[in-house]
């Protein structure tokens, strides 16, 4: 038997791409367990600075005098067809966590932080989409940006059949 040996691959080709896809699965790595913390770890922080989205990619701060507040509402999406995310755009969707840029049912521009989609605000925008975040008080939530923006916690609507603070109290 004769043996012949293969001349090996250049060694810097073969080493640059190993280098390049570590560096890309590490990134890709850090960003999905980002992603998973972020399930569990975003917030809704309010202050007269504005509404500081807290989360993965899509936080940031939205001044006071950029959100509608007299179009805000608490809203079960159980009932609210039309406010239902339909396609994702530009954002983090896991299990029942949706966080980013999405079109609604309506076909409206919105950014979601969702984990619950009983206990919702809707928060309208001056600057052509909308906010849908879940929160544990959407009630307080909003009496919190009215009284941030110096309004009265009165001009909320509530568009739920009932509260949706009282409606999930019982689970």
């Amino acid at each position: 038997m004769q043996v012949f040996p293969i001349p090996p691959a250049s060694g810097r080709g073969i080493l640059w791409f190993f280098i390049i896809m570590m560096v890309v699965l590490g990134a890709v790595t850090l960003m999905m367990g980002w992603a998973a913390w972020s399930t569990r770890n975003s917030r809704a922080e309010i202050s007269p600075a504005g509404l500081k989205l807290v989360g993965d990619l899509w936080g940031r701060t939205i001044p006071l005098d950029r959100l509608e507040l007299d179009g805000a509402r608490v809203v079960d999406l159980r009932g609210e067809p039309d406010l239902v995310p339909r396609r994702r755009t530009m954002g983090t969707a896991l299990g029942n966590y949706s966080a980013g840029w999405f079109r609604l049912r309506s076909g409206e521009k919105a950014l979601l932080y969702l984990t619950d989609r009983r206990r919702v605000v809707y928060i309208p925008t001056h600057d052509g989409y909308s906010l849908l975040l879940s929160q544990s008080e959407p009630r307080r939530f909003l009496d919190a940006l009215h009284d941030a923006a110096g309004g009265t916690a009165g001009d909320a609507t509530d568009s739920t059949a009932g509260n949706a603070d009282e409606a999930s109290e019982g689970e």
